[in-house]
């Protein structure tokens, strides 16, 4: 007979093994994977949050200087005198000439705070600052805050 057909007692202990094997995990060694995964979730939470919160500040203050910009550059391009208006309860940033509103910068649901040190100010046709005088723009949600300064010039800084 081939050595191939021939079943030896080695394989044949081993088979007798396999067959009493148990297949799955037990309940002990699912609630470890459950209270290590909710750890792991916890962590990744507590993290993701502050990571949120800086993400938004960061978008919020990108959007509240392009708004400036757009206010200089209509004010600019119309020979209009353009201005931006910052609504500190509504957490809005409002950009009109005259009665038109132009655009609006509306924070109020994303949890953002804002805080400025006059209400509005205004762009002349030369695209210089009007009632500006060292604007200070705060953007603050949790412990994350990004601060916008437009100078007399009309010149903005976000630091």
């Amino acid at each position: 007979m081939p050595r191939s057909h021939r079943t030896t007692p080695l394989r044949g202990r081993l088979r007798g093994r396999l067959r009493g094997r148990r297949r799955g995990a037990t309940l002990i060694e699912l609630l470890w994977l459950l209270v290590l995964m909710g750890a792991l979730a916890a962590l990744t939470m507590t993290s993701g949050s502050a990571l949120f919160a800086a993400l938004d500040v960061a978008m919020a203050a990108q959007e509240t200087v392009d708004l400036l910009a757009l206010a200089r550059d209509h004010a600019i391009a119309t020979g209009d005198r353009t201005a931006v208006r910052f609504d500190v309860a509504g957490t809005r940033v409002v950009v009109h000439v005259g009665p038109d509103t132009i655009a609006v910068g509306d924070f109020h649901g994303s949890g953002l705070t804002l805080a400025a040190t006059r209400d509005s100010l205004s762009y002349a046709p030369s695209g210089l600052g009007v009632g500006a005088a060292n604007l200070r723009l705060t953007l603050t949600r949790s412990a994350r805050a990004d601060t916008i300064t437009v100078s007399r010039l009309g010149r903005v800084q976000r630091r």
